[in-house]
């Protein structure tokens, strides 16, 4: 059973979730510094009864009623303390629809109005069995995906698309009783049908209508069943073997930095995308506005000191990349970084980089919102969602909603670009280009906080680890 100290703390994210404010607002209202409301929401400082009494009052309810838990704290919200945007009920707090919680009291600071009190807006009912009406929107509460392809689901969210996802965290740890940690293993369960709901519902008013389960083209069928088909995506296993060669004669000593790339895959989700199902081309003949897979001679690197867009191939010759990986390679021949490649045949379709936009700004809202306020819980919901969306739209059993391996290998590979256009930014500005690996590491000695702003946000970097090249490798 939990502690009042606890529930206070899940009531606290529960209800800061609902009005969508943030740590240093509540901490202003209620007379604390950002840092102390964070302390006290981690358990390494306790909640006083002062600050109970403050809390209560910021929320327009009474002390008993903050202290009754979050189901019941939640609905005792006065209206005038939700968002005004639109309705937040798109999915209930309390789907199994538990016995409706005891009246709330009166607030201690303010006297509501009669209306007021009887507007307390408790979590929306479920319509009755009976009734004909169609449900409101596609909640990330939907029903499991059936196997059988299905027409793209059009009807408008009940609210901005950041709330599907807060919605959905708050119904979580609401139905988990305050337990963070089984709150959070429902939530990564549920990823992938819930992300697949966030992205049917930003593409409503979309201006162009995505194929779902296209033909898949040859070459992108398995070549084997446990193998893998015929794209190289491009993953970098680089280090400078020069700078490596000098550091095991002793010949050079230099401190470097590894640097963690943040949510690699959430940014690569701005990409271009096929739109409709691939066609084939022959020639050496790039369009701009098309994506899809090519054949391409690569030509030759000719800068030894930064890793190539291909990443880690050895084998000389012709091979398949996709669009992001032909874009890098084009734009590395027009700074001369390399010789041009050639293209010898394509599949391709009319595309859009804008596809999923709306999906990706809302997943970026939230985590933002959910790094401000320590909330790891939801950190972690995001982090599964994007994830799971990239790595579950190929083939795979976990998501029937769609069949799209171009996309997956796209947006892998929009990641590892992404992570050379870090590197070519260090190298550019005068950092030494140590090893760049993987989907979100590069390793450079300088000094790179002049280049790359750091912290947790989507457009900066973290520094993993520091060693000494030539000393301790």
């Amino acid at each position: 059973m939990m502690s009042t100290e606890e529930t206070l703390r899940l009531t606290v994210a529960a209800l800061m979730q609902l009005t969508r404010e943030r740590q240093p607002d509540v901490a202003a209202a209620i007379g604390l510094t950002q840092p102390q409301l964070s302390r006290r929401q981690s358990g390494k400082s306790a909640w006083t009864l002062t600050d109970c009494d403050r809390l209560a009052a910021h929320w327009g309810m009474s002390t008993l009623d903050l202290l009754a838990g979050p189901t019941h704290a939640v609905g005792c919200l006065p209206a005038a303390r939700r968002p005004t945007t639109g309705t937040q009920t798109a999915m209930p707090l309390a789907p199994s629809a538990p016995a409706p919680p005891a009246p709330c009291s009166a607030a201690p600071t303010a006297t509501p109005a009669p209306a007021e009190t009887a507007a307390a807006p408790a979590p929306a009912p479920a319509a009755p069995a009976s009734s004909a009406a169609p449900a409101p929107a596609p909640a990330l509460a939907a029903a499991a995906p059936s196997s059988v392809p299905r027409t793209p689901r059009r009807a408008a969210p009940a609210g901005p698309l950041p709330d599907l996802i807060r919605d959905r965290v708050v119904a979580a740890l609401t139905e988990a009783g305050g337990d963070a940690d089984a709150a959070q293993a429902a939530l990564i369960k549920r990823a992938v049908p819930d992300v697949m709901a966030l992205f049917a519902a930003s593409r409503v008013g979309g201006r162009y209508e995505h194929s779902e389960f296209p033909p898949t083209a040859g070459i992108l069928q398995k070549r084997s069943q446990k193998g893998s088909d015929a794209i190289w995506e491009g993953r970098p296993k680089w280090r400078s073997a020069d700078l490596h060669r000098a550091a095991r004669a002793g010949h050079i000593t230099m401190e470097v930095t590894a640097l963690d790339m943040n949510a690699a895959y959430l940014a690569a989700l701005k990409t271009w995308l096929p739109i409709g199902k691939l066609t084939h081309s022959e020639g050496d003949h790039h369009d701009p506005k098309r994506s899809g897979v090519h054949l391409v001679d690569p030509g030759e690197w000719l800068t030894p000191d930064l890793p190539s867009p291909l990443g880690s191939r050895q084998e000389p010759g012709p091979l398949w990349i996709t669009e992001p990986t032909l874009r890098a390679l084009i734009r590395c021949t027009n700074m001369n970084l390399s010789t041009p490649p050639k293209i010898l045949e394509s599949w391709t379709s009319g595309a859009s980089e804008g596809l999923l936009e709306k999906m990706r700004r809302a997943l970026v809202t939230v985590r933002d919102e959910a790094i401000a306020n320590n909330d790891e819980v939801t950190t972690e919901y995001v982090k599964s969602m994007y994830s799971k969306f990239v790595s579950t739209i190929g083939e795979s059993a976990a998501n029937r909603e769609i069949r799209r391996p171009d996309w997956m290998h796209i947006i892998r590979s929009q990641a590892f670009v992404n992570l050379w256009l870090k590197a070519h930014k260090a190298h550019k500005a005068g950092l030494t280009v140590v090893q760049m690996s993987g989907t979100d590491e590069l390793h450079v000695s300088g000094n790179w906080q002049a280049v790359f702003p750091e912290g947790r946000g989507l457009s900066q970097v973290k520094a993993k680890n520091i060693y000494t090249l030539g000393g301790n490798e």
